[in-house]
């Protein structure tokens, strides 16, 4: 079965968690994690869980496996934190907690913001993989990046990802 089947046999509404890492926005001024939930419930998926927490390893692991454990969303897209910066912990936190990685999002992700911004492509450091029954997206916290990202790979492919988790 090729992937355009898959996707026509895949859910079209999913449980969306959003978890956004700053140590400087709140809800109310965090655009990329507002526009996330917006346009998740655009796409008629239901938003779990909207939350925004510090750029700290620890708080960031326990903040993404409470989200889970609590609310079982099929998607979690975490934004911020994946740039170079000391303070840019996202990757580390994450990454160790993946059953699965999905090693192609990261290079997809580059050239799509290659094609828009050239090579300053380079310094972020998306990341996608599979802990526990959800999908967790690891994207940079920048408005146009998550708008980028998720309109041209998470939504796209949201059903079509949690379709191969429940198999």
């Amino acid at each position: 079965m090729g992937s355009k089947e898959h996707k026509q046999h895949a859910p079209s509404r999913l449980k969306v968690g959003v978890l956004s890492i700053s140590s400087t926005r709140t809800l109310e001024n965090d655009d990329g994690g507002q526009w996330i939930r917006k346009e998740a419930e655009k796409e008629h998926h239901t938003v779990v869980c909207h939350r925004v927490i510090i750029d700290d390893v620890r708080a960031i692991r326990a903040a993404l496996c409470e989200t889970i454990n609590q609310h079982g969303p099929q998607l979690v897209i975490m934004t911020g934190g994946t740039g170079l910066a000391g303070k840019d912990v996202t990757i580390e936190a994450v990454r160790p907690l993946f059953r699965k990685e999905l090693t192609a999002f990261g290079p997809v992700v580059a050239q799509l913001s290659f094609e828009e911004i050239d090579s300053a492509a380079i310094l972020s450091r998306a990341t996608a993989g599979i802990v526990g029954k959800a999908v967790v997206c690891c994207i940079p916290g920048s408005l146009n990046a998550c708008k980028l990202i998720c309109r041209n790979l998470i939504f796209p492919e949201a059903g079509h990802l949690a379709k191969h988790l429940n198999e």
